[in-house]
């Protein structure tokens, strides 16, 4: 039984700037059968159905240890954000050539 640690990345409905801070465990999926008759698939493994919420890294990691979970951690990408006004566009040593 293997878990991952990540923090899920925000959702395109959220466009601040504000942390997502919470951290989900979540089961690593097992290989599902296929039924001959329908085509459909199933799995008897109930475990991908559940996610655990912690506040921090540390309480999900322990209670992945507590409960001899083996679990790997998924570090989040935090991505590069310019800081550039809307001035910038019109500077007179612009890189770009300004048209219309």
């Amino acid at each position: 039984m293997s878990a991952r640690i990540y923090r899920p990345a925000k959702t395109a409905m959220q466009s601040g700037t504000a942390k997502y801070t919470r951290w989900l465990l979540e089961f690593e999926r097992e290989a599902k059968d296929i039924d001959p008759l329908m085509g459909w698939t199933s799995s008897g493994d109930t475990r991908q159905q559940v996610k655990l919420w912690f506040d921090t890294k540390e309480d999900a990691l322990a209670y992945a240890q507590r409960n001899g979970i083996a679990a790997t951690v998924e570090e989040p990408h935090e991505p590069k954000r310019r800081q550039i006004a809307y001035a910038d566009n019109f500077k007179f040593n612009r890189v770009g050539q300004w048209t219309h």
